[in-house]
């Protein structure tokens, strides 16, 4: 069986969308981390839904997806994201998905980037059967947060962690139901506004299902990394993640209380400008099971996952170093500096798809993946560690570009991570050399993608901004298939003219490229 060459990546409409674009991601990403565990490549796929052997056992502690974003309609704050639970049908009853009551879900903040979470928002879960006597999730339709009818109720506290201080804060917040349906919950998106809780001082917090806005052609990637319709700039993907649901904690934070001297900076150069944001989940060293099923947990809590850039353990840690990261802190991330720096994989790219990509001196990914770029998100004397890096100081854009940074959308990841930036596209171009240099800047570098270009259902525009969960009763709705069709091919990555790694004027205007 022969390599997959670049004629079926450029020219040809068939096998490979995901193929040459998460293995250019996925290999010369992966190289970053897989060569500094001393372990071999392994193939795998998109942000971080079953990423590690152990986590895919443990769904309700599976962080999938971070985001971190100063919020478009309350540009004072800052809204941070963190996802769990990944591929939920939202037809799942009748033990319907919610957050696990022996679990601490934590989002850090690192305000002086020494890789050392200098706060923590911690939330905590508790579940309340009301009638344990019957089956049903609800005896009749659910019209509000305290209705009777609904029976199996979640409840969480949030505590902010700030060094050895901890602060329960003023928050009792109630989890709405899951979108059962119709007949059921005939006004969700009401019970999830209501759910939003307002602390004060500009501090908003949610927890619940939500649509999973995360969006990927999972299929190609696994299927030997295939790309449907090369070289994936131009649709034609299929969204595996589309009407799936997953459990969203999302607060909105006064920027002042984020950053290390207390300001919330107007200079996107000021010191204190840039916040590095990742999440945890943790379970209790141990768990006691009773004879009526019943769980509760003892002793040091103990980290089972971890996110910050996504794709990270999903497609660069190789599968024997994948458990270890999800239990690792970003202090001890100095180990992967040499594998990004001088990685090996970029030559097998070479050699398998005779694209020119960037073999070794990789700075441009250290700067993406663990520092931060110079004059967007690198803040001073940064520790080498991997977290969202977002400056504050750049205000949301009028007009958001999905490609981010790369379409001269310095708002967008990898300045933080929104909603909607296709991280996939921007990863993939960026492994494959687009901010290293002329030479890879052009095509077919900076038209890779997946296929998959925006999430199958639209954002909200106000807080929590991620959409309402798929109902049950329209599980099957028209669009689940997930496949978006092919189009005209949207603009390429801005080739860029700077010639050392990866300084490329960020700002500059995207322009088109042929894609024969």
């Amino acid at each position: 069986m022969r390599p997959h060459g670049l004629g079926s990546l450029t020219g040809t409409r068939g096998t490979q969308t995901r193929s040459f674009a998460v293995l250019a991601m996925l290999l010369a990403v992966l190289t970053a981390v897989s060569s500094v565990f001393g372990l071999g490549a392994q193939r795998s796929g998109a942000s971080s839904h079953r990423e590690a052997p152990i986590i895919s056992q443990d769904p309700a502690a599976d962080n999938t997806d971070v985001y971190a974003f100063v919020s478009p309609d309350a540009p004072a704050t800052v809204t941070l994201i963190a996802n769990y639970y990944p591929f939920q049908d939202p037809a799942g009853g009748p033990n319907f998905y919610r957050f696990g009551d022996d679990v601490l879900y934590d989002i850090h903040i690192d305000a002086d980037a020494d890789a050392v979470a200098d706060l923590t928002y911690r939330f905590e879960f508790s579940t309340d059967v009301q009638n344990p006597d019957t089956f049903l999730y609800n005896t009749g339709p659910i019209d509000s947060l305290d209705d009777e009818d609904w029976n199996v109720r979640q409840f969480y506290s949030i505590t902010e962690i700030r060094g050895d201080d901890e602060d329960q804060l003023e928050v009792e917040g109630v989890v709405p139901p899951v979108n059962i349906g119709p007949a059921s919950t005939p006004d969700y998106d009401d019970l999830a506004t209501d759910a939003i809780v307002d602390a004060g001082d500009g501090l908003l917090a949610f927890a619940g299902q939500r649509d999973d806005p995360f969006f990927v052609d999972l299929g190609g990637i696994f299927d030997l990394l295939t790309i449907r319709q090369p070289p994936g700039n131009a649709g034609g993907g299929v969204d595996d993640l589309a009407c799936t649901n997953v459990q969203t904690i999302a607060i909105q934070v006064p920027i002042e209380d984020l950053t290390a001297d207390g300001s919330a900076p107007s200079d996107p150069e000021d010191a204190s400008a840039v916040i590095g944001v990742w999440a945890t989940a943790s379970r209790f060293s141990t768990t006691i099971i009773d004879t009526d099923g019943s769980r509760s947990g003892s002793g040091d809590p103990v980290q089972v996952s971890r996110l910050g850039m996504p794709l990270v353990n999903e497609v660069v840690v190789p599968l024997g170093a994948k458990d270890l990261w999800n239990g690792s802190v970003p202090e001890d991330d100095a180990q992967f500096l040499e594998g990004v720096t001088d990685p090996e994989l970029p030559g097998l790219l070479n050699a398998l798809y005779g694209i020119d990509v960037p073999e070794g001196d990789r700075d441009d990914l250290v700067q993406v993946f663990l520092t931060g770029v110079p004059g967007l998100n690198q803040p001073p004397d940064v520790v080498p560690s991997e977290m969202i890096r977002l400056n504050v100081a750049i205000p949301p854009a009028d007009a958001p570009d999905p490609l981010g940074v790369l379409a001269g959308d310095t708002a967008g990841f990898p300045n933080g991570r929104r909603l909607a930036d296709d991280v996939v596209d921007i990863e993939l171009r960026v492994v494959a050399g687009v901010l290293a240099g002329d030479e890879f800047a052009g095509a077919p570098n900076n038209q890779l993608g997946d296929g998959v270009d925006a999430n199958d259902v639209e954002f909200l525009d106000e807080f929590p901004y991620v959409a309402p969960p798929r109902s049950g009763f329209d599980a099957q709705a028209p669009g689940c298939d997930g496949l978006q069709d092919a189009a005209t091919p949207p603009p390429s990555t801005p080739d860029t003219d700077e010639t050392e790694a990866p300084t490329g004027d960020p700002t500059d205007e995207p322009t088109t490229a042929p894609t024969e």
